[in-house]
């Protein structure tokens, strides 16, 4: 196994970090109520996948307070 000869500086090493970087979630619209929700995962706002009902609704659009 490679061992590093000479500590890594920490510009060198906050260089190499710089280019960890993450994206933003991809959305797509649910087919039965056009709420966005992630892709491959039921709908948060009417339980819906691949057109079944698989869960109770996570939240509704018309909340009573």
């Amino acid at each position: 196994m490679a061992v590093p000869k000479r500590r890594m500086s920490r510009a060198n090493t906050r260089a190499r970090r710089s280019q960890w970087k993450t994206t933003a979630a991809q959305l797509v619209a649910c087919p039965r109520c056009k709420a966005p929700r992630l892709p491959h995962a039921a709908c948060p706002a009417c339980g819906a996948y691949n057109g079944r009902q698989y869960v109770e609704a996570l939240k509704t659009e018309h909340e009573v307070r």
